[in-house]
């Protein structure tokens, strides 16, 4: 799968409404695109940029935490599918201690892209978009 790696330009937080919004944009470039979003969501995006720690882990916190317990790491996240305007993700794990994919220890996990991005900023780990994903909704 050709994938183009992007970041996290932008959280759009809306008071009112449920829909918020993430915009990635392309690292080596200045295409991007919007990502709908619960508002939920987009607190816990928010939340882990801006450092803030809840007095105890929230559900994101907890993922990493179950992640790192049975020695796992984030090792990038991939949007792989645009279906009826639903995004599809993908969390590709890795043993904590493997440098390469290459001996087949991957893992791979199904979930949506905001949970996947929110995990993606609390470990930093790469985001990648399918390129053909990526050239259907990217805008200069």
């Amino acid at each position: 799968m050709d994938l183009v790696e992007v970041e996290l330009a932008r959280v759009v937080i809306h008071q009112k409404g449920d829909q918020q919004f993430i915009l990635l944009r392309e690292r080596r470039g200045n295409r991007s695109f919007p990502i709908v979003i619960g508002y939920n969501e987009v607190e816990e995006i928010n939340r882990k940029l801006c450092g803030v720690q809840p007095p105890r882990p929230l559900t994101h916190d907890l993922v990493g935490r179950i992640l790192s317990t049975l020695g796992y790491r984030l090792h990038r996240v991939i949007i792989s599918e645009l279906r009826e305007d639903t995004f599809y993700a993908t969390l590709v794990l890795m043993p904590r201690d493997a440098g390469t994919a290459t001996d087949g220890s991957e893992r791979l996990v199904d979930c949506r892209p905001s949970d996947a991005i929110a995990l993606a900023v609390q470990t930093g780990a790469p985001i990648l978009v399918a390129r053909d994903v990526f050239e259907s909704q990217a805008t200069e």
